[in-house]
This record gives C-alpha cells, sequence and structure tokens, in this order.
C-alpha cells in the first residue's frame, strides 16, 4: 500500500511539473502614449507576440481598464511596490509599457528629419523588477520610411530580445521560489526614516566618506529621461557596501550607473549605543536633463 502511495505521489508530482513547464507565460502590452502611433506600435508587439505561440498575450482592452482602474497613467519611473499593484491588476506573468513617438527633428547635417523611437519596459507582475528596457530608434528623411523601419525591428528583432529576457525570468523567478533560505542568514536593521528619529533610538546613521553622484549616461541623455532611482543598500558594520537593491527604477541607464556608484562608495558605519552595527539605508538619485 505505502508502495502504491508512492508510486502515486511520484506521478503527481511528474504531472506537475510537466504542467509548469508546459505553462505559457502571460503578457500584457500596455499603448506606448495616447497618439495613434503610440497605440499602433503597441498593437504591433501584440500580433508579434501572438504568432510567436511563446507566451498569452492578454486582451488590449482588459488591459487598458485594469490599468485604468488603479490610476496607472503612463509613468517609466515605477517603485517596484507600484509596478507590483500595476502587475496584480493586469493579473499577468509579465507586462510592458512604453512611450513611442515620431519627432521632427533638425541638425546642422541634415535640416529637417524624422526620428520614430520606441521606449519599451519588460516589467516582472511578482516582484516588480525592471528585466529589460530598450529604445530602438531610426532617423529618416520621410516620416513614414521611419515609421516602416521602427515597425520591422520591432517584430524582427525587439520580439526576440523580450521573448528571451521573459525565458530568463521565468527560470530566476522559479529558482527564488525554490530556494529555502537558510535560517541562519544575518537580519539587518532597517534606517530609521531621519535622524531625528535614529537618535532618540539611540542610533547614529550611516555618513559616507564622500558624496557620489552617479553618471548621467548617454543612453539616458538620448532619451532625454528625466527620473528617480531610489536604491536600499546594506551597510555593514565595518563601513562597507553589500546588497544594493533597486527599489524604483528608471531604465535607460539610470539604475545601472546609480548601482555602480553606490558600490564603489565607502561609510562610516551605523552606530547603536556606541557600538557599529549593519544597517539598511535608502538612497535616492534624482536625474535631470543636463544643461544643453
Amino acid at each position: 500500500m505505502i508502495r502504491v502511495l508512492c508510486v502515486i505521489c511520484g506521478l503527481l508530482s511528474f504531472v506537475a511539473i510537466a504542467h509548469a513547464q508546459s505553462r505559457k507565460p502571460t503578457l500584457s502590452v500596455l499603448d506606448f502614449g495616447e497618439t495613434a502611433w503610440g497605440k499602433r506600435t503597441a498593437e504591433t508587439l501584440r500580433e508579434r507576440f501572438r504568432t510567436t505561440g511563446k507566451v498569452r498575450v492578454a486582451d488590449a482592452d482588459l488591459s487598458r481598464s485594469a490599468a485604468m482602474g488603479v490610476g496607472y497613467a503612463g509613468s517609466l519611473n515605477l517603485s517596484v511596490t507600484e509596478a507590483r499593484d500595476l502587475g496584480a491588476a493586469l493579473a499577468t506573468d509579465y507586462y510592458l509599457i512604453g512611450d513611442a513617438q515620431t519627432l521632427r527633428r533638425s541638425s546642422s547635417v541634415s535640416p529637417v528629419y524624422y526620428e520614430s523611437y520606441c521606449s519599451v519596459f519588460l516589467v516582472s507582475s511578482r516582484t516588480g523588477r525592471l528585466l529589460r528596457w530598450d529604445r530602438p530608434s531610426f532617423e529618416n528623411n520621410d516620416a513614414t520610411k521611419a515609421e516602416e523601419l521602427l515597425a520591422q525591428d520591432l517584430s524582427n528583432n525587439l520580439c526576440l530580445r523580450l521573448l528571451i529576457s521573459i525565458a530568463r525570468a521565468e527560470d530566476d523567478e522559479q529558482m527564488e521560489r525554490t530556494l529555502i533560505k537558510s535560517s541562519a542568514t544575518p537580519l539587518i536593521e532597517e534606517a530609521p526614516d531621519d535622524e531625528k528619529t535614529a537618535a532618540a533610538q539611540g542610533l547614529r546613521l550611516p555618513r559616507p566618506y564622500r558624496r557620489a553622484r552617479p553618471e548621467y549616461p548617454e543612453s539616458a541623455a538620448r532619451a532625454e529621461a528625466e527620473a528617480t532611482v531610489d536604491v536600499l543598500v546594506d551597510v555593514g558594520a565595518n563601513g562597507e557596501v553589500g546588497e544594493v537593491q533597486v527599489v524604483r527604477w528608471a531604465g535607460f541607464g539610470l539604475d545601472e550607473a546609480t548601482v555602480a556608484t553606490v558600490k564603489g562608495m565607502h561609510f562610516f558605519p551605523a552606530m547603536k549605543n556606541g557600538t557599529a552595527i549593519p544597517m539598511r539605508v535608502l538612497l535616492r538619485y534624482n536625474f535631470r536633463k543636463p544643461p544643453r
């Protein structure tokens, strides 16, 4: 009898694993702005994803209604909590948000030309993390031709890159769900909101040896991006930086620039009643377009 039960349990486990492996991830694609081109760009991606058969694409009208219901207004600068809330409303595993426009430009080389671009953000609904950002852009003397070139790139190249990112995220998130965290993991104290509260608790917050400002990357300059990046930083009792977690992302290379800068910083450690302790602190960086 015990042997039979073991066989049945084994079969049930095999079926469950097979079902999980055969299940297609679900994806919502929100409109890339209110313009006709923005909506057409989003529809181009929806149709291309459907033809791949690799993901199940949510109905566009239902996705619009769900996003509107939670007050989403098109921001590409979300905290992970805001991103998770939007993902819960959309009820899909992943979603795409973005912005697409065709702009009339001029330069010393070409008096008039058109740039057609699409900023695309792939987000995990479960974690709220920004998994990938991309910004394909094409220029041409004719606006229609620039849009045609962009549409071809979305269908032929960008869709594939996004599918690869989704597949990697599926593996990573499955590993996170099955990983048993050791109970020996040391606890780290969260920093109070301000110095006054910290002092009342007998704490002195970590202080950097010197202030470091992340560079404004060229990828952000091309997109003329202005955004805020928040990171949670684990500062050890020795003042060294441990884990750095982005909790408000911005894309366009701003997150990577922030993390690289913070990881290179050194701190006077937090103190509690005269003893150095590890502490997790929130650092915020506001990025603005540099003056021309």
